[in-house]
């Protein structure tokens, strides 16, 4: 293994891919600087970053090696600070491909191995050239086994999505609408800085501009109201059409494929993803609907894997189905976990007591509403109570859907009315147990059972059991527990 040397040099141009990558957090304040500036140049100075960035680029490239043996990958960088690091394949867990316009232009790719150990690359290469670097991910998955030895296996495709289904996906979806709140957020932090007075009075103009517009037509308060609906409903219809375009530029061209014990993944309209994982990596999985998922008849079909980044769309493998039909998904969990024989789970609901648990927590908020109200506009304030019987509804739709269901090898639960989910995953994969329970719980008799493990995110539905009555909280506990003792924990 340390005898492999460290030779190879990355693609040309890959400190122009560098220098681009490094200028792109800076490259919003210099517009900002550019355009809102107060004229001073001496704020140009900062522009001086720019050319120590090109040479850092240019050290980068000179002072990267790399090498490929038998068995390992070998990566050497620096020159006053070296830097030796040699990655065997057996350890390497994902191997992440992504090309942006520029990248496929210059028909090159940047090469992600990462390892199921940590969140940070064991290498990244910017860049190498794509036959380099589709090389490089065929190398990994044979395990360093050279190729007049390997057997090549055949990659079967499990789901591509049609041009029609990513844009159903983008209707499903709010990606307009986060995307123009991160860029607002964005442009609070960064404006203010060049000059603070800019925000307010660009939208003391957009406020005078709309009301001089609206005072022209003098509109009674029917015309008012018509107004702010169709305003409502343009916005609604912007946002939408801009998550569809979101939609489209990430996930177009979706395909997923098997080949061997590996997941591939590739999607992308003008730059392309293409993920390699394990199948033993995933660790968790989750089946999702919401309200515009079930009126298309589709679900979501999304994994946890072991060290992925949740904050990272590009290299992280997180769905399996961005979008399908609930028959294309259950197909797809039946396919990669022919053991836990998913469409013959025993769910089993809880009690229906249970509702008021749920409905409890929106009584004291829309109490501090009314109240608050009441203070402010009199008696219309307390039309606010109005939302205890939603809430009471809504709460006892949610209590009919919790349920739970486990088997020798699996262990799910369900969850959710308005949005609803299935969680579930594999015995081998849990690496913890907990019984918790809160005040109201030992008032009530019930736990909760938490089950964790390893690549959940934050943003990911918990895998739990709520409400569940002690006595049946604690067997499911010892159950588990005794099945974990017997087997081996499985990355």
């Amino acid at each position: 293994m340390a005898a492999v040397d460290a030779d190879r040099r990355l693609h040309p141009m890959s400190w122009l891919f560098v220098l681009i990558q490094q200028l792109r957090q800076f490259i919003v304040p210099l517009l900002a600087l550019l355009f809102f500036g107060r004229g001073d140049r001496n704020e140009l100075w900062s522009l001086i970053g720019v050319g120590v960035l090109v040479l850092v680029s240019l050290w980068r490239y000179f002072t990267y090696r790399y090498g490929i043996g038998g068995d390992s990958v070998v990566v050497r960088s620096g020159l006053l600070n070296r830097s030796l690091r040699v990655i065997p394949f057996v350890r390497i867990q994902n191997v992440a491909l992504h090309q942006n316009v520029l990248h496929r232009l210059f028909g090159v790719a940047e090469v992600r191995l990462e390892s199921a150990g940590s969140k940070e690359a064991e290498a990244h290469m910017r860049v190498l050239k794509l036959d380099d670097a589709l090389a490089l991910e065929s190398l990994v998955r044979r395990r360093g086994v050279s190729a007049a030895e390997a057997v090549e296996e055949r990659a079967d495709i499990l789901l591509r999505l049609s041009t029609a289904e990513v844009l159903r996906l983008g209707l499903v979806s709010n990606g307009g609408l986060v995307l123009v709140g991160a860029g607002l957020a964005a442009l609070s932090q960064m404006v203010p800085d060049v000059n603070g007075r800019i925000p307010e009075r660009v939208l003391r103009q957009g406020l005078r501009w709309v009301s001089g517009h609206v005072d022209v037509h003098h509109f009674d308060t029917a015309g008012y109201a018509l107004l702010a609906i169709g305003v409502i409903g343009a916005t609604a219809v912007a946002l939408k059409a801009l998550s569809i375009a979101l939609a489209l530029l990430r996930y177009y061209g979706f395909e997923l494929s098997e080949q061997g014990r590996r997941l591939t993944a590739e999607r992308g309209l003008l730059g392309r993803w293409r993920t390699t994982v394990p199948r033993r990596r995933i660790q968790a999985w989750t089946l999702e609907e919401g309200l515009m998922h079930r009126l298309l008849g589709r679900r979501r079909l999304a994994v946890d894997t072991v060290g992925a980044d949740e904050d990272d769309e590009g290299r992280a493998l997180k769905d399996l189905a961005p979008i399908a039909t609930p028959a294309a998904c259950d197909a797809l969990v039946e396919h990669l976990l022919p053991r836990a024989h998913w469409d013959r789970l025993e769910w089993q609901a809880l009690p229906g007591a249970t509702w008021w648990r749920l409905f409890l927590p929106d009584v004291p908020w829309t109490a501090l509403a009314t109240f608050a109200l009441y203070w402010h506009v009199g008696l219309w304030g307390l039309l606010a109570l109005l939302w205890l019987p939603w809430t009471a509804f809504k709460a006892r739709r949610r209590a009919q859907r919790i349920g739970y269901a486990y088997s020798e090898d699996l262990i799910a639960v369900r969850e959710g009315w308005w949005h609803r989910y299935w969680r579930f995953a594999e015995l081998d994969k849990l690496q913890a147990l907990q019984i918790k329970r809160s005040p109201i719980d030992r008032r009530c008799g019930t736990a909760t059972l938490w089950l964790d493990t390893a690549g959940a995110g934050t943003l990911a539905p918990p895998l739990r059991i709520r409400f569940l009555p002690e006595a049946d909280a604690r067997r499911i506990y010892e159950t588990l527990a005794a099945t974990l003792s017997k087997r081996p924990l499985r990355w």
